[in-house]
């Protein structure tokens, strides 16, 4: 099972707190991670982004290793060696969800060394990451959400593209990865108020797209041509004409979180979560939920019936004259009376 999550910032500030040494094999991946990487990349089918965060994390792996006295080689690792370069980095200040990926890219890595005779036993085999609280992940209120959406930035093309962008994660629950890799020939599904979504693991779904969403991404659509470079394909495109970057619509977002005064900080991933939990609210179907989001397992989707109960509580806490007095604590905590 591959694992995406945790913070690629933070990974490389802790790496760089242990780095001291000018070391040669810090700038760019081994020859044999190289060609791991490259079958990743072209035979399993994964994300760039995936890729990129592999690529990071073997990268941190041989900055480690170049640091143990003599000249360690893979087939020299051991279980110890390798429990000692979490401790660092865990004491360098990366978290336990960046670090349980960085193990699980170390244990694929030496797997396929292994399966070619290149090292002896995994030396990431049975090694744990430090626990971590479970946090649910944060959405947006249904109020927040509309707020956040009810923006008039007139006709100007980027307002209209990145009007379009924001209706169409929280109207479909997309992942920012599926929303930058979406092409102009996908508007021939709009018309059914559908579109077809390249997922995980090069796994195509359609999911529905709301009216609102739908009008203002055929707003976009109109306007494209004037910033898009002929010969580009992709829906969404930044000022150059060319596929825009995700962090480019990570900062958009952000700016248009100020601008409308948001009591959180949106990110693109919080307007899919919001997508997800305001759904399960209305229609309590887990399993098309499931779907729409395109989670290969129920229990991915499962988080969201917490972020519902949390919804209904403090439902009832507001509306049930029998749930709390005015003068009443925390929720299972009762005031003090007199």
């Amino acid at each position: 099972m591959l694992i995406h999550s945790g913070n690629r910032d933070d990974t490389e500030t802790a790496v760089t707190r242990i780095d001291h040494h000018d070391n040669p094999i810090a700038t760019a991946p081994s020859e044999q991670a190289g060609r791991y990487l490259d079958e990743l990349a072209r035979q399993r089918r994964q994300s760039p982004h995936t890729v990129s965060n592999y690529r990071r994390d073997l990268r941190a792996l041989d900055r480690l290793i170049g640091e143990l006295p003599g000249n360690v080689t893979y087939r020299d690792l051991r279980t110890d060696h390798v429990r000692r370069f979490v401790i660092r980095l865990h004491a360098a200040g990366l978290g336990g969800r960046s670090l349980a990926r960085m193990l699980s890219a170390w244990r694929g890595f030496f797997r396929w060394l292994g399966m070619r005779g290149e090292i002896g036993a995994n030396p990431a085999e049975g090694i744990k990451a430090p626990r971590r609280p479970h946090l649910l992940p944060k959405a947006l209120s249904p109020d927040e959400a509309i707020h956040l959406l009810e923006h008039d930035g007139g006709e100007d093309a980027m307002e209209l593209r990145d009007q379009a962008m924001f209706e169409l994660f929280y109207s479909s629950g997309l992942r920012l990865a599926e929303l930058v890799s979406l092409d102009f020939s996908c508007l021939s599904d709009l018309a059914d108020g559908e579109i077809r979504v390249l997922g995980k693991r090069g796994k195509t779904r359609l999911v529905p797209v709301g009216k609102k969403a739908c009008e203002a991404i055929r707003r976009w659509a109109a306007r494209r041509a004037e910033i898009a470079r002929p010969e580009e394909a992709a829906l969404f495109v930044g000022r150059r004409g060319a596929r825009i970057h995700p962090r480019i619509v990570e900062e958009q977002l952000k700016k248009r979180a100020l601008a409308q005064r948001s009591p959180v900080g949106v990110h693109p991933h919080m307007l899919r979560h919001s997508f997800a939990s305001h759904l399960l609210q209305s229609s309590g179907d887990l399993r098309a939920v499931q779907e729409m989001l395109g989670h290969s397992s129920i229990a991915s989707t499962q988080v969201y019936t917490h972020l519902d109960f949390q919804h209904l509580a403090r439902v009832y806490d507001a509306a049930h004259p029998r749930a709390r007095r005015k003068d009443d604590g925390p929720r299972g905590k009762p005031g003090k009376t007199g």
